[in-house]
């Protein structure tokens, strides 16, 4: 059974989990401390979902604000685990992600990426999410992505 939902505190060793191994997959700086983590996941603006197959943790992605951009919000850390991929855990973790974005008033989902990560782009393509000017000073960035929800 695949549930996609809200981690609790009690899920926060998966969520750490789970980020240590995307950030460690895509060879970048990682930037969330665990206390950072802790705020994501109480975050009323954005949030984290975790996407669970019979009980066990097998994706997350995260949304946060993007301050000083109206009706915007940020795609971060997409990730699921290679044992479970080709399952449609990527779809249900950012149709989550979108729903949230809606329901908090967001117009707009950004996102960066780097040409390296060919099977995310493809996703994110798929889901209509276009080409975009750069929005952020991540130096790790190469593409730039946005998707106009509603």
């Amino acid at each position: 059974m695949t549930e996609v939902a809200h981690p609790t505190q009690t899920d926060m060793a998966a969520v750490q989990e789970l980020l240590a191994e995307y950030f460690e997959s895509v060879g970048v700086v990682v930037r969330d401390s665990p206390e950072d983590i802790a705020v994501l996941v109480n975050e009323n603006a954005g949030g984290v979902w975790l996407a669970w197959v019979d009980g066990v943790p097998a994706g997350c992605v995260v949304l946060r604000p993007l301050p000083g951009m109206d009706a915007a919000v940020e795609c971060k850390r997409l990730y699921v685990r290679p044992a479970f991929r080709g399952r449609g855990l990527a779809d249900a973790l950012l149709d989550a992600m979108e729903q949230g974005a809606t329901a908090g008033g967001a117009k707009w989902v950004y996102l960066d990426s780097m040409e390296e990560m060919a099977a995310a782009l493809r996703v994110y393509r798929r889901r209509s999410y276009t080409p975009c000017a750069r929005y952020n000073r991540n130096p790790q960035a190469t593409v730039f992505l946005r998707k106009q929800l509603g």
